[in-house]
């Protein structure tokens, strides 16, 4: 029989772990490792200390369950490891211990439905990039001016049938992306014979006059 090796947590937003020190010393926990946390992503380093610690037949012992895991994947990722090491898990709130069957069978019931969620996310970000490449797009930072828009840019600009801001409405970008592919494209050599205006600066405004008293 392993030891009862007791973790707490408590937020900026909780007094004390009086609450959670008490339950699980009466649990029968000979020792509780408490993190002060602020978030979800502050470093737990007693909870690093309790994994150094533990042995195997031992039981990790906590108040419930969102006290150790951040997420529901995190927790079953660390309750998974806690079972390679052949370390017990238990949640006095939830009533739940990994070193009965019935255990067991709620973990796995657990396991499945991050599995399940972890799935949706998966289908959920494929969809979404297999519609932004049918809109021309493709993974990471969208390409605001694409090839085949720059040369349809460089066609209408030089029919001098379109304004600037005419062509940059018919394409769906600002002035400022106009005005820059197409400024890149006559000094690659594309059209050295059309310049292309900067973009018009912004006016200034004429320093306001002294009132005369």
């Amino acid at each position: 029989m392993g030891d009862l090796l007791g973790y707490a947590r408590i937020s900026t937003l909780e007094q004390n772990s009086r609450l959670q020190t008490d339950a699980l010393k009466a649990a029968g926990c000979y020792r509780v490792f408490t993190d002060r946390a602020s978030g979800a992503l502050d470093e737990r380093r007693e909870l690093a200390k309790l994994f150094d610690q533990v042995r195997p037949g031992d039981t990790v012992v906590v108040w419930r369950l969102d006290r150790l895991g951040r997420s529901l994947r995190h927790l079953i990722d660390t309750v998974n490891a806690l079972a390679e090491r052949k370390v017990g898990f238990r949640s006095l709130t939830e009533s739940i211990d990994t070193t009965t069957s019935g255990g067991k069978l709620v973990f796995h019931i657990f396991g499945a439905l991050a599995e399940f969620e972890r799935e949706l996310i998966r289908e959920r970000t494929n969809a979404g990039l297999a519609a932004a490449r049918a809109r021309g797009r493709h993974g990471g930072r969208p390409t605001v001016m694409p090839p085949d828009k720059v040369a349809t840019a460089r066609q209408m600009y030089d029919s001098k049938e379109y304004t600037v801001e005419a062509i940059a409405r018919v394409l769906g970008v600002s002035r400022a992306s106009i005005y820059r592919h197409l400024t890149a494209s006559t000094a690659n050599g594309d059209a050295p014979n059309n310049d292309v205006a900067p973009p018009p600066a912004r006016r200034k405004q004429p320093p306001r006059a002294d009132r005369r008293r």
